[in-house]
């Protein structure tokens, strides 16, 4: 049925308001984005883009995101698909317990509240979602079976409780992942974080770690800088370990200290013992050294990841403890608490080598420790490294080493092992920079561990039957610290196995374990179980996973062990969720600051050509460099006042324009006025050329038939660059395209027929794009009831698409000197003989002998003389 609003515009306007949100409801009136059963013989595409924290609004980053989703949805589901393209919500967090402090709102209305205004911006983008699968993680449907879940990995072993430091933000008050401690500095609130001993529930990745670094080399579809970052955060080493015999302040032999090496063969290069803050011979000296201790508290403020640890000034206390050299005995080194060693990672002690290692170099020159060098480069002297103004840490042959002299680096670690296995407790080890996943935290506003504490039986799971274990809502954030803790009577309860009184685990999960899962929920809400495995190994794993690369290590390695824990526990049949991989880049926009250095927003600044000025205060304004859009630097662009100014298609053209997706965009509000005025040319483009295709030309004359082989090379061009996610090329194309049958006229007697395969074709390469506008002109041009929605994607005649004649490029001796046009079907000898006429290569050759003529047809040529 035609539209109302739409039908009674006159056929040259052309009105994104009320374009798009006809279709916007029709399409939702209609379902036309719901997939087809499982039992489709289509084949299936989950396309599927990481879901928004709903903080309030959308901005750019998010337009880009989810128009790139869209675009792909939109073309495998032309293309014969049966798609899946769901949307939902990563709900639970810390800002909405900011937002209740600051506000006086409740966590649960502010983030329903804001849900409901993004879904709403989210579909002006007209998204083709799938919304009857919206869920937000904060609905108890879908946190009960996370509940369940996790009962599941626990009485798997695969969850359990330890004491542990961790990082501590002071300001949320809770504990963060390693990877969520950005330059010494939570994620969130920005506070300085801290290192604290707490007990927290874990996950046991590093179990999994082996597993998990083997597969990323199958992980065909992925870009190789996430796979690297991956295989860095795995962190694979191999090496050995052995103990140091060890004498304390009273120079009386004590516990040996052990350490882990993947480097044996610099032990002569050794000049100090690092252990780290919370070793156990740092806890003992602390007890009894008040500096000591003050030192551990002053390390303990820098956090415990690698990044704030290797950022952080290498520092040290003189523990008083000596270790013995294994090769040279009698020579003995000093023991310091050193600031750069990793608890977590070997075993928390470690030999100093300082000329091979840069933290050891820094540390050793902070506290005049000898740097004794003992890998040379291969072809110069012994004597090279004298004054060396960092570590050497490339290849060589062994030098001040005694027994291993003259060894290249793989022989003197076979042999230095050998050594230490034989006197040391020496044992070859392997292992992993990964650590155990934390998922505790301790905040309101997250989902409830189903786990209750009792003083006979220990922590006992929650029975089935009793979840969702929900949230209390009459709480109060008017104190520092989880209030669940202080909630006067939700912990109590009874214990399910003994029925004595106990009390609820108050901890709630990180969110990521919240993420963790979520694609699998959205191949079916089955209300009985997490999953339902008919619909799962139907739609798993997610064919085309987009997102930002910040999440690369963390999000996608926790969903990497959850799935195949999952997998594990029986819930699904695969255990790498994400077949593709794409991670876009960011939107950027200037910077702007006033001479106070405070950021201004772009909607108070003024460009003329005096300069750029405060639109109120008229004080001059800096221009700072394009940087990522954030609400910090007030760079950011409202995509609600863009898509009411042009209309949604042209944010979703400009955001696909200029850049490859994978790059960074930079916005310019002259670059959008552009783009809506291009949107305006293919809109009255297609117009023109509908009212030329009724003058019912029958004839077929060149132009018409250069027309025809336009139309099906543009839309060859068009699906392979959809193909390979190309976005900025097919904008590229149908520029060029558009800007070409614009220019058709009524005297050049174009054939109807091929009118109207343009304009057909124009709306079908539109339609991934710019929905809206294609829709519409799907309307008014097409003898057809259905919608553009549900139209196949045309086959181009390949015949049509090739080329008659090449351009190759003429080298004389590897060098461009000119280029020849020549019919695609001439053989070597044919083009060798014309590459010999032109006057240019006569010119360079003259007399010189030719040694020989190398001709790839259609590629190159090159003269050797």
């Amino acid at each position: 049925m035609a539209p109302k609003v739409v039908a009674n515009l006159k056929m040259s306007e052309y009105l994104p308001k009320e374009i798009e949100s006809y279709w916007q409801s029709m399409w939702l009136k209609n379902k036309s984005f719901k997939p087809e059963p499982i039992t489709s013989s289509k084949p299936k595409k989950y396309i599927l883009e990481m879901f928004p924290y709903p903080s309030g609004n959308i901005h750019m980053g998010h337009v880009r995101n989810y128009t790139i989703g869209d675009v792909v949805a939109r073309y495998r589901n032309a293309c014969g698909d049966n798609v899946l393209h769901p949307m939902g919500w990563d709900a639970f967090g810390m800002p909405a317990e900011n937002a209740a402090m600051e506000k006086k709102i409740h966590p649960k209305e502010w983030t329903y509240n804001n849900i409901k205004a993004m879904k709403k911006q989210l579909q002006s983008l007209g998204l083709s979602i799938d919304w009857d699968r919206e869920f937000a993680t904060c609905d108890p449907e879908y946190f009960k079976h996370q509940q369940k879940l996790f009962v599941d990995l626990f009485e798997a072993g695969s969850a359990y409780r330890k004491e542990s430091l961790v990082n501590w933000d002071p300001v949320d008050k809770t504990v963060l992942a390693n990877e969520q401690v950005i330059n010494g500095k939570g994620w969130r609130s920005g506070a300085t974080v801290e290192r604290k001993t707490l007990t927290q529930w874990f996950l046991n990745i590093s179990k999994d770690a082996e597993r998990l670094l083997n597969e990323i080399p199958k992980l065909n579809e992925w870009p190789e800088r996430v796979k690297v970052m991956q295989e860095n955060w795995i962190g694979k080493s191999i090496g050995i370990s052995f103990e140091f015999k060890c004498i304390d302040p009273e120079n009386l032999e004590t516990k040996p200290i052990k350490v882990f090496t993947t480097r044996p063969d610099t032990l002569f290069g050794a000049t100090f013992c690092g252990i780290s803050i919370d070793h156990p011979i740092a806890i003992r000296i602390a007890k009894i050294d008040i500096a000591a201790k003050e030192f551990i508290k002053e390390c303990q403020k820098i956090g415990s990841t690698a990044e704030a640890i290797d950022k952080a000034e290498k520092t040290g206390f003189l523990s008083g403890y000596k270790i013995e050299h294994p090769f040279k005995p009698g020579t003995f080194l000093d023991v310091y608490i050193a600031n750069f060693v990793l608890s977590e990672y070997g075993t928390g002690a470690i030999f100093g080598c300082p000329a091979h290692d840069q933290r050891d170099f820094e540390f050793a020159k902070k506290y005049k420790i000898p740097i004794i060098p003992v890998v040379c480069p291969e072809n110069e002297s012994d004597g090279s490294l004298k004054n060396m103004s960092e570590s050497y840490t490339g290849d060589g042959k062994i030098i001040n080493s005694e027994f291993l002299n003259g060894l290249n680096i793989k022989e003197a670690k076979e042999k230095a092992s050998d050594l230490l296995t034989l006197n040391n407790n020496g044992e070859k080890e392997t292992n992993f920079r990964l650590r155990d996943w934390g998922i505790s935290r301790q905040r309101y506003w997250g989902c409830p561990i189903p786990i209750i504490h009792c003083s006979k039986c220990g922590p006992v799971p929650v029975k089935s039957n009793d979840l969702p274990i929900k949230l209390p809502e009459d709480v109060t954030f008017d104190r520092p610290g989880n209030p669940l803790e202080h909630h006067p009577s939700w912990k109590k309860t009874k214990c399910p196995n003994c029925m004595k009184e106990a009390e609820r685990e108050t901890d709630t999960f990180d969110t990521f374990f919240d993420s963790s899962w979520y694609f699998a929920r959205f191949c079916d809400l089955d209300d009985t179980n997490p999953t339902n495995k008919d619909s799962a190994n139907y739609w798993l794993p997610v064919d085309q996973y987009i997102g930002g690369v910040e999440h690369a290590i963390l999000h996608l390695l926790y969903s990497r062990f959850f799935t195949n824990a999952l997998k594990n526990s029986g819930h699904l049949n695969i255990s790498e969720p994400f077949k593709g991989m794409f991670t876009q880049g960011m939107v950027c926009h200037e910077t702007y600051k006033n001479h106070s250095n405070e950021w201004i927003e772009p909607s108070m600044v003024i460009k003329n050509n005096d300069g750029c000025f405060h639109a109120q205060t008229k004080e001059a304004i800096t221009i700072g460099s394009p940087e990522k859009m954030s609400k910090s630097k007030k760079n950011v662009i409202d995509p609600d006042t863009i898509i009411k100014e042009y209309g949604a298609d042209t944010a979703r053209w400009f955001v696909l324009s200029d850049s490859p997706p994978d790059r960074d965009i930079f916005w310019s509000e002259s670059g959008v006025e552009a783009a809506g005025k291009f949107i305006k040319k293919i809109w009255n483009t297609i117009l023109h050329l509908n009212d030329l295709s009724k003058k019912k030309e029958t004839n077929i004359n060149n132009a018409s038939q250069n027309l025809k082989a336009g139309n099906h090379k543009t839309l060859s061009k068009v699906s392979n660059d959809l193909d390979s996610l190309s976005f900025n090329k097919v904008i590229a194309s149908l520029y060029s395209y558009v800007g070409d049958i614009s220019k058709i006229k009524e005297e050049d007697c174009i054939n109807s027929e091929i009118l109207e395969e343009t304009i057909y074709f124009l709306i079908i390469m539109l339609n991934p794009i710019t929905p809206h506008m294609a829709e519409e002109a799907w309307r008014l041009t097409q003898k057809t009831k259905t919608l553009l929605c549900d139209e196949a994607w045309p086959k181009y005649d390949k015949d049509l698409v090739k080329e008659s004649k090449v351009l190759i490029p003429i080298q004389i001796n590897g060098k461009k000197r000119s280029e020849i046009i020549v019919a695609v079907s001439l053989g070597a000898s044919e083009i060798e003989g014309l590459v010999l006429q032109q006057q240019k290569v006569q010119e360079i050759i003259k007399d010189t002998e030719i040694k020989k003529i190398i001709v790839v047809p259609g590629r190159i040529i090159n003269i050797v003389i």
